[in-house]
């Protein structure tokens, strides 16, 4: 686990990670180094990332905390009529008619780096346009989705062209070279923002768009825009812990710990049965909630936020979970449609105190497996969870933005910047994150320690929807507790010791003396950088 008392970055994947230190060993500040990183990612992570997708930040500058909400709304044009109008019953979630959503990447970078940057936003491109150009190594976790997603890929004539060889899938280790990416990001580069929303690359990807029976148009593009927002917050055990607020999913885990704050919960074995069934009982609570009220707030009532996370309604809540007297009981689960996992997670802290804790997706591995023209960028499904029902309160409308899985976090301690943290796995980052956060504060681990413990998503997986309680096999402990989980009447299903189905987690830690400690996911590709 390396530290340092200066600059610190961990990201998913090694390459990234180093983009991040060069920025920084350049001068830059965190917020740089977070758009180069974020840039980076796009390209050495294209089946998790890229600029065809959605963007979350959390910045801490000068001691004070902002987001910035990066999603795209759904084009004029995207009704439901249109859908039931052609017999379906949901949106599909591939093909270009899944893309319906503007990509909010670009301009987040740009905001960003417009507040608070300090290089010249050329220099942040150059080393996304030097991977995409020149080519990288093809990581193991790039190549499991890219044999998983085989079939979409050949189907796409634009994909086959970069994922392909002589008719034969790229192999683990092979240089994969994105030519076209790297014309869009050169274009990026000397015009900024207003090539991706007004000029050149817009014109590229609804002109394409159009041909192949899509729904955005350039009046879309031209108003989108991402703002700036105050994240949420509770205390927990004297820490204060934020998120993002709707259309995030971020306030969830909020109201998991305001119901475990309810039970000292370091007197509880962290690898027993009452802590996974106190855990996934507090977790179906808060997704009944979630999933009652989160879309995009201009499109709904009032969301009841000062009461979801009140500590009473948390001890309300905590009723349901647990009986001091023992009999474990059950809250029957809230089923909501599946949730794509794909994303990347990034925390970087600079010398002089700035962090920046953020997340990035596609929605689905490879998104909508579509990709624009002869752009190179792939676009998101980010607007195939939209309901056609008109009554779910994430049904689809014109210029809307959906239920939202990204969820970067970030911790303070008495007013300090204490820890940045994230995961990627839709529906398993609040739940993640509960892991990280109670292994932090409740059983006084490292971030490294508080990463490798063994983990379980509940729910809804990479595709899945069920009531099934995954978790890692690690040793004797967990067989046990599997069991007793079992006898109590969870639906238990084990995976290996290190599964994928697990996401994959980073975070930084900043002690009392300014010590920073940083940590990737050993079930990933990444690397925790100090300098």
């Amino acid at each position: 686990m390396p530290m340092s008392y200066k600059n610190m970055v961990a990201a998913p994947y090694y390459l990234a990670s180093q983009v991040g230190n060069q920025i920084l060993c350049l001068g830059g500040n965190a917020m740089d180094a977070s758009v180069a990183v974020s840039a980076a990612l796009g390209v050495v992570y294209p089946h998790m990332t890229g600029i065809g997708g959605d963007a979350f930040f959390m910045i801490h500058h000068n001691e004070t905390i902002m987001g910035f909400n990066g999603s795209g709304r759904s084009g004029g044009l995207a009704s439901r009529d249109y859908y039931l109008n052609k017999g379906l019953n949901s949106i599909p979630s591939r093909g270009v008619e899944s893309a319906i959503t503007v990509p909010g990447m670009v301009d987040t970078w740009w905001e960003v780096w417009s507040r608070y940057g300090r290089l010249q936003w050329a220099e942040l491109l150059e080393p996304a346009i030097k991977y995409a150009e020149d080519g990288f190594p093809i990581s193991r976790d790039l190549h499991h989705w890219m044999v998983t997603d085989e079939q979409l890929i050949r189907a796409s004539e634009p994909m086959s062209a970069v994922f392909l060889k002589d008719g034969k899938l790229l192999g683990l280790g092979d240089r994969l070279v994105q030519p076209a990416l790297a014309v869009s990001l050169k274009v990026l580069q000397l015009e900024g923002r207003a090539a991706f929303y007004e000029g050149s690359i817009m014109k590229a990807i609804t002109e394409s768009m159009e041909r192949d029976g899509g729904l955005l148009r350039e009046a879309d593009f031209r108003s989108h825009h991402g703002e700036w927002v105050k994240p949420l917050s509770i205390n927990y055990r004297g820490y204060d812990i934020y998120e993002m607020p709707p259309n995030s999913q971020g306030f969830s885990t909020l109201m998991m710990l305001n119901m475990l704050e309810n039970v000292n919960l370091n007197q509880i074995p962290r690898h027993s049965a009452d802590f996974y069934h106190l855990a996934v009982e507090s977790i179906k609570l808060a997704f009944m909630e979630r999933d009652r009220y989160v879309t995009d707030p201009r499109f709904t009532a009032d969301i009841p936020m000062e009461k979801l996370l009140s500590k009473a309604y948390a001890k309300e809540l905590f009723e349901h979970v647990y009986r001091v007297e023992g009999s474990p009981i059950h809250v029957k689960p809230h089923l909501s449609p599946v949730l794509g996992q794909d994303t990347a997670y990034a925390a970087i802290v600079d010398g002089e105190g700035n962090g920046v804790s953020f997340i990035q997706s596609l929605y689905f591995d490879f998104g909508s497996c579509y990709m624009a023209g002869d752009t190179g960028i792939i676009l998101q499904n980010r607007g195939s969870y939209f309901s056609l029902d008109p009554g779910h309160v994430n049904t689809l409308e014109p210029m809307k933005r959906s239920f939202h899985t990204l969820m970067p976090a970030m911790i303070c301690k008495d007013g300090a910047l204490y820890a940045l943290l994230g995961t990627q796995g839709g529906e398993g980052q609040p739940q993640t994150q509960l892991s990280l956060i109670t292994g932090l504060i409740d059983y006084g681990l490292t971030i490294a320690e508080a990463i490798e413990l063994p983990r379980w998503v509940y729910g809804r997986t990479w595709g899945t929807d069920s009531d099934v309680l995954r978790m890692e096999n690690r040793d004797p402990e967990s067989e046990e507790a599997a069991c007793e989980l079992a006898a109590w009447g969870h639906q238990v299903q084990l995976f290996g010791s290190w599964d994928r189905i697990m996401g994959q987690a980073q975070g930084i830690v900043i002690d009392a003396n300014g010590l920073r400690s940083g940590a990737v996911d050993p079930r990933g590709d990444g690397m925790a950088i100090s300098s």
